[in-house]
């Protein structure tokens, strides 16, 4: 359940991978572009979040009992 709630790992990931699109690119003409880029960088990102949760069934019959 820990592993679950504290998501610091996952969301660093997902920043970086996110920086290494953006360092790549020199300049960008305008905000519409960056905004382009970073929905593109997002599909492809998240494509990869196919792996189902570890022990999902025990995790949330201990969520819950405590709420």
């Amino acid at each position: 359940m820990r592993r679950l709630i504290y998501t610091t790992n996952s969301v660093e990931s997902y920043h970086r991978q996110l920086r290494k699109v953006i360092k790549t690119k020199g300049a960008f003409p305008s905000a519409e572009s960056v905004r382009k880029l970073f929905y593109l960088a997002n599909c492809d990102i998240t494509s990869d979040w196919t792996m189902p949760i570890p022990n999902w069934a025990c995790i949330l019959n201990q969520l819950s009992i405590c709420f």
